[in-house]
C-alpha cells in the first residue's frame, strides 16, 4: 500500500476539490499520511492568485521532494495552468496536472508509477466548455459540506490572473448537485455551503442565470436544514432575486458581497463592473428583506495608484455599510495581469499602514454586529467542544455565521446539533453566549 501526503493551497473550491482527490485514493487504496511524514507520494493542490501563492507553491513542492528524494512530487491545479513549462522544467516537480484533469488523478498517477512518464495532463483551459465533474461523499467537517456548482470565470478584473487559471464559466449539471447533496445529506450533514469561482455565474454559459432556480431545489431537499452562498457578485443582488431568497427560510442571512474599493475611480481602474452606489443599493435591498443579515466583504488596500483620497473614500464607505467582516487584502502584483503594469505601485510600507487602519476599523464593526445580536432568538449548530476560562463549552455557528457557545452537559452530545435559545451576551471578543 502506497503512502500518501496531500497538502492544499487557495480557495475553497481548492479545498473541495483536494477533498474529492484525498476520497478518491482512498477508495484505491491508498494510505494517507500528514504532509509533514514521509510519503512515497505527494500532492500539492497549488494556488496562483498572486506572485506570493505561486512562490509557496514552488515552495511546498520542493520541501515534499526535500523530505523524501525518493517519491514522487505531484503538482495540481492552478499554478501548474499558468506556469506549464516552468513546472514541467522543475526538478522537484515529477508530474504536473492542470485544472479539469484532478478527475483523472488516479489513472495517471497510476500510468506514472508504472511508466514513470505520463500522457498530456494539461489542456487549454481557456478553450474548454467542460465542467469537470467530481463528487464529494464526505468531508474532515462534521457538519458542514462545501459543494461546487461551477468553474471559471468571465470578469477578467485586472489584478486577477484566474480567468486565465480556471477558464470561462462553466456550470454543472443541476441533476449532478441535487444528487451530490442528497448523499452528503444521507451521511448526516445538515448545512451546505456552495461554491465556485464565480456561483453568481451558475448558468450563464446555458443561457442566463440559473441560481434561483437550483436554490429553490435545493430547498426541498428533505433533512437539508441550511443553504449557505459562497461569494456573491453584487450586480445579481436585485429586488426580485432577494424576493426570491428571503421566502426560501433554508438560506442563511449571511451575504458574502466582494467589494474590493469603496471608490470607483479605483473600481474603474480595477474593472470591477458596478460603482459603490450600486453596491450600497445591494445592501439596503438585503437589509429591507432581512432583518439583521451579516453581511461580509473582501477589501483590497494600495491598488496602483490609489491615492490617500480614494482610500479615504473606501475608509468612509465600508462604515457606512457597517461590515460584520471584512477581508481585507494588501494588493499584491501578479505577472499577466493588467494591474501589475499600471503606473504608482504603492510600498509594502504604505500598504500596510492603509491594512490596519481598516483592520481597525473591521474590528469595531464586527463588535457591533455580533452585540447587535445580544437579546434575539438563535438557532446554532454545534460543532466542537472547547475548553474556555476552565469550563467546557459546545461551539457552533448561528445562521449569520456568528460563533455561539452553550456550556457543555456531560450527559449530552451536541455535535451536529440544532439548538435555539437567545444570545445573552459575549463569551469571547468573537464567541456570543446561547441560554
Amino acid at each position: 500500500m502506497k503512502s500518501v501526503a496531500l497538502h492544499n493551497l487557495g480557495c475553497k473550491v481548492n479545498g473541495y476539490e483536494m477533498d474529492v482527490m484525498q476520497q478518491m485514493l482512498q477508495e484505491c487504496g491508498y494510505k494517507i499520511v500528514p504532509f509533514d511524514e514521509a510519503a512515497d507520494i505527494y500532492i500539492v493542490n497549488t494556488c496562483t492568485v498572486t506572485n506570493i501563492a505561486d512562490r509557496k507553491s514552488r515552495q511546498m513542492l520542493h520541501r515534499a521532494k526535500k523530505r523524501n528524494p525518493d517519491a514522487v512530487v505531484v503538482a495540481v491545479g492552478c499554478y501548474v495552468q499558468t506556469a506549464e513549462n516552468a513546472a514541467k522544467q522543475d526538478d522537484a516537480i515529477d508530474l504536473a496536472i492542470g485544472n479539469n484533469r484532478k478527475k483523472d488523478l488516479i489513472s495517471i498517477l497510476e500510468e506514472y508509477l508504472n511508466k514513470r512518464e505520463s500522457s498530456e495532463t494539461v489542456i487549454d483551459i481557456n478553450h474548454t466548455d467542460e465542467y469537470e465533474e467530481m463528487t464529494l461523499t464526505r468531508t474532515a467537517e462534521h457538519t458542514r459540506a462545501y459543494i461546487k456548482i461551477q468553474d471559471g470565470c468571465n470578469q477578467f478584473c485586472s489584478y486577477c490572473i484566474i480567468p486565465y487559471a480556471r477558464g470561462r464559466v462553466r456550470s454543472r449539471r443541476e441533476e449532478d448537485i441535487l444528487r451530490e447533496v442528497r448523499g452528503i445529506v444521507a451521511a448526516g450533514y445538515q448545512e451546505i455551503v456552495l461554491t465556485g469561482i464565480h456561483i453568481s455565474s451558475y448558468g450563464v454559459d446555458r443561457g442566463g442565470s440559473q441560481l434561483l432556480e437550483l436554490l429553490s431545489k435545493l430547498h426541498e431537499i428533505d433533512g437539508l436544514m441550511r443553504i449557505r452562498l459562497g461569494s456573491l457578485e453584487p450586480r445579481i443582488v436585485t429586488e426580485e432575486f432577494v424576493e426570491h431568497l428571503s421566502a426560501m427560510p433554508k438560506i442563511c442571512p449571511h451575504f458574502h458581497l466582494s467589494l474590493q474599493s469603496g471608490c470607483d475611480t479605483v473600481l474603474n481602474r480595477m474593472n470591477r463592473h458596478y460603482t459603490s452606489g450600486e453596491y450600497f443599493r445591494t445592501t439596503e435591498i438585503l437589509r429591507k428583506y432581512y432583518p439583521n443579515p451579516a453581511i461580509t466583504t473582501d477589501v483590497i488596500v494600495g491598488f496602483p495608484g490609489e491615492t490617500e483620497e480614494e482610500f479615504g473614500m473606501t475608509q468612509q464607505f465600508v462604515q457606512k455599510v457597517r461590515f460584520y467582516e471584512m477581508h481585507i487584502f494588501k494588493y499584491s502584483k501578479r505577472k499577466g495581469t493588467r494591474a501589475a503594469q499600471m503606473d504608482g505601485q504603492l510600498t509594502e510600507a504604505e500598504k500596510s499602514r492603509r491594512s490596519a487602519i481598516l483592520a481597525e476599523a473591521e474590528k469595531q464593526m464586527s463588535h457591533a454586529y455580533r452585540a447587535s445580536l445580544i437579546g434575539s432568538d438563535a438557532e446554532v449548530l454545534f460543532e466542537e467542544k472547547k475548553e474556555i476560562g476552565g469550563k467546557t463549552y459546545w461551539i457552533g455557528h448561528t445562521p449569520q455565521y456568528v460563533k455561539a457557545a452553550i456550556e457543555a452537559d456531560l450527559s449530552r452530545n451536541l455535535g451536529n446539533q440544532i439548538i435555539r435559545g437567545k444570545i445573552t451576551g459575549f463569551l469571547e471578543e468573537d464567541i456570543m453566549v446561547l441560554k
